[in-house]
């Protein structure tokens, strides 16, 4: 039995944030209907494939079931109808106004199931000026400022590797969505939430835009503790082409790390302010690390109180013994991130597209 057993959800939503959210309820146990149109979600034909699914689908949508609905015509219409009404969450990820030509809109979902919590999750929301502008993720880490930090020493923005927008999005709809459900038992009543992914990007920017928020001028990555302008929160070649990262700026690593190197009389700098003043610091690691492998620099520092690794690949990182001891991939599978004590877990069946009835 799962956190969520007993709950019922509709998922309108393709590609990331909104089966991502729907995913972590189901791998609680909440029964998620994925309704979909006839081709399917267009995760379903991103390779690389195993087992009969796309690998990117089969982690987003494992445990679900699959309706295939044409929302356009009355049959459609009548068996979302019928999902509704016994139903406790309803998501969709349409662009705004969609809902409301198919007839689905809160107002109207709110008439048929009173109880209902409603998200919707878009790029930029359902009002405002960038409400029908088309964006996925990185469009929308663009115009948020984050991909403007997210850049290498010469200042040019690189596609970032990992989408924060659309994983921002889905976490925060599941926070949102939990709230109201609680927020339910209270009032008998349902509610809806606009979840926007630029909304939900924001707040991880705090800690980087601060000189922004106080009306100053944008952060400039080489000058930031945490991006790139500090010695000791840094990415360093090595001999064989490969890169380590100092990823941790306390005074007790600088020491450490530079005492072992023979050169205690640069400690001060890791101490002075981000930017030109560590520029020296910065330069003699990158000098230092470039003379072994990474792999000896990761045997050398492993013996010292120093926080750093090693870059590793997708096939290194999980290789490592500690994905295997916490239990993190089954098959092809990754494990929920949410796992509470004494819950045992496996990957629940990749739905078959319309392999369920609605």
């Amino acid at each position: 039995m799962g956190k969520l057993s007993g709950i019922r959800v509709v998922d309108l939503s393709q590609f990331l944030p909104g089966p991502m959210l729907s995913l972590m309820m189901a791998d609680q146990g909440a029964e998620v209907i994925k309704v979909e149109p006839a081709a399917g979600d267009p995760a379903r034909s991103q390779g690389p494939f195993a087992d009969g699914h796309s690998i990117w689908f089969a982690n987003l949508n494992r445990g679900k079931t699959s309706v295939v609905l044409d929302l356009k015509s009355e049959a459609g219409k009548a068996a979302l109808t019928e999902l509704i009404q016994r139903s406790d969450v309803f998501i969709e990820g349409f662009r705004p106004g969609v809902m409301a030509r198919l007839g689905f809109d809160w107002e109207a979902v709110r008439a048929l199931n009173p109880r209902i919590v409603y998200c919707s999750i878009s790029a930029f929301g359902q009002q405002g000026t960038l409400a029908h502008h088309p964006a996925h993720d990185m469009a929308v880490q663009a115009l948020a400022g984050v991909l403007c930090v997210n850049d290498g020493p010469d200042g040019t923005p690189a596609v970032p590797g990992v989408p924060a927008a659309d994983v921002a999005a889905g976490l925060t709809g599941l926070a949102g969505i939990l709230m109201a459900l609680i927020g339910r038992e209270q009032t008998g009543q349902g509610d809806y939430l606009d979840i926007a992914m630029f909304d939900s990007l924001l707040p991880w920017t705090a800690h980087i835009a601060g000189s922004a928020l106080a009306g100053g001028p944008s952060p400039n990555s080489s000058n930031q503790r945490s991006l790139g302008g500090a010695a000791f929160y840094n990415v360093y070649e090595t001999a064989d082409g490969r890169h380590v990262v100092l990823g941790g700026r306390e005074i007790k690593f600088a020491r450490s790390l530079l005492t072992a190197l023979g050169r205690p009389d640069l400690i001060a700098l890791a101490e002075a302010d981000a930017g030109p003043a560590q520029a020296p610091l910065i330069a003699f690691l990158r000098e230092t690390f470039r003379t072994r492998s990474r792999d000896a620099w990761d045997g050398f520092m492993s013996e010292l109180d120093v926080a750093y690794a090693p870059v590793l690949d997708f096939v290194e990182a999980l290789a490592q013994p500690n994905v295997a001891e916490r239990g993190l991939i089954r098959g092809h599978h990754i494990a929920p991130a949410i796992r509470f004590a004494g819950q045992a877990w496996a990957p629940g069946p990749v739905p078959e597209l319309g392999g369920d009835r609605a």
